[in-house]
């Protein structure tokens, strides 16, 4: 009786355990080229916001350019979930993105929000079609919080990983 009691703890301790291993569940993407060009473009965004605050949004909406180019390009947010920039989508800019859902459900424009408020900068993800494309496809996005003209916002950029 004792042992049975025993290894039903250690089941159920391990389901509580194991999902925080990355074998279980993933918080980031898998290590790649990709995902490092990616948080390499947030940062050095996040470095020129804050240098020139909102007028850095000119550079980053330059088609072909280092910040805007393929399905990579930049966005940006306040705490408050107003789209500041969106060059691939800019009828989403002046919008409040507060509690919209992607196809799966998740808040994922409040996920965004919540990793730069708590963590500072991090990965999110979530469905979202592609530029030009209706279809949601999974997508990894990388964001940092900012001050944009003294305002708290965050920057973020992503990638397609199919």
């Amino acid at each position: 009786m004792i042992a049975k009691a025993l290894s039903t703890g250690i089941f159920l301790l391990a389901g509580f355990i194991c999902p925080t291993f990355p074998a279980f569940s993933q918080s980031s993407p898998p290590t790649s080229e990709r995902a490092a060009q990616t948080k390499e473009l947030v940062d050095k965004a996040a470095a020129l916001i804050d240098s020139k605050g909102k007028a850095a949004f000119a550079e980053f909406r330059i088609k072909g350019s280092e910040w805007f180019h393929g399905d990579t390009y930049l966005f940006a947010y306040d705490r408050n979930a107003n789209v500041l920039l969106n060059p691939a989508f800019p009828a989403r800019e002046g919008t409040n993105v507060h509690g919209q859902k992607d196809a799966n459900g998740k808040l994922f424009h409040d996920a965004m929000i919540h990793t730069a408020e708590t963590t500072g900068s991090g990965w999110v993800d979530y469905m979202f079609p592609r530029p030009g494309q209706t279809e949601p496809s999974h997508k990894w996005t990388y964001v940092r919080a900012v001050k944009i003209d003294g305002v708290p916002g965050l920057v973020g950029s992503g990638f397609y990983s199919e």
